[in-house]
């Protein structure tokens, strides 16, 4: 949303974005990606266009926030400037979905926001999962729509509510997440060269992780190799 000095002057605050904040935070590398919230009462497809251009302009991988409360444009929007991703698409068209695919977006879904809403629509991840996009999911955390950090959880809610499979649902937050970062090649799956990032779940299938929902299912987790955390000897086992 527009700050309280800028309600009334939408172009002044665009301006102060464009021209002092994005080559401020360039210039002293604070960010890989600009990602604009294109949405009806927030930034509109032109606003939202100005912005990406000179982030786009400045070198910065663009991502955008889009469709997450009706059809608006920003699911095109962000296959017009080639994003990395666009996340939400809770209320995404068919012709959005299409636009999407044939500029290789990646569809971030953040389930959790919508269950955290009480909102009964969905992002529609089978539908994109079955025309080949590589739909990606992940938490969203923040304060005001989805206070949660549990990749778990969301897995269990894709499974049930984006209705994939418990396999596509650990696909979409692993590899297709990586990708979405255009990380693909250093994280996301364990292959040789990669990097080695990896869980240890307490569970003997993987489709345990969205099935014992609210479980302590995870035993341990590594990055680069090393042990980072590990589950306490005193946590209960599932039985």
């Amino acid at each position: 949303e527009f700050p309280e000095e800028f309600a009334n002057d939408h172009d002044g605050y665009i301006d102060l974005i464009t021209g002092e904040m994005l080559p401020g935070i360039v210039r002293e590398g604070l960010a890989d990606f600009c990602d604009v919230f294109c949405e009806e009462g927030v930034f509109s497809v032109e606003e939202s266009a100005r912005i990406l251009s000179a982030a786009k302009f400045l070198g910065l991988g663009i991502r955008v926030h889009a469709e997450e409360f009706k059809p608006f444009g920003g699911a095109k929007l962000a296959a017009r400037f080639g994003a990395f991703s666009a996340d939400h698409l809770m209320a995404i068209d068919d012709e959005g979905i299409q636009a999407l695919k044939e500029a290789d977006v990646v569809p971030v879904l953040l389930p959790a926001t919508t269950f955290f809403l009480g909102s009964d629509t969905y992002a529609p991840g089978r539908k994109m999962w079955d025309v080949g996009l590589p739909v990606a999911i992940a938490t969203d955390f923040n304060p005001g729509s989805s206070m949660t950090q549990s990749m778990p959880f969301v897995i269990a809610v894709a499974c049930l509510k984006l209705k994939l499979s418990p396999l596509e649902a650990i696909q979409a937050a692993t590899i297709h997440a990586a990708r979405s970062l255009k990380m693909e090649k250093t994280v996301g799956s364990l292959e040789e060269g990669k990097q080695a990032d990896f869980v240890i779940w307490n569970i003997e299938r993987y489709q345990g992780i969205p099935y014992f929902l609210g479980f302590p299912t995870v035993a341990s987790v590594y990055k680069k190799g090393k042990l980072v955390w590990k589950l306490t000897d005193s946590a209960r086992d599932i039985p």
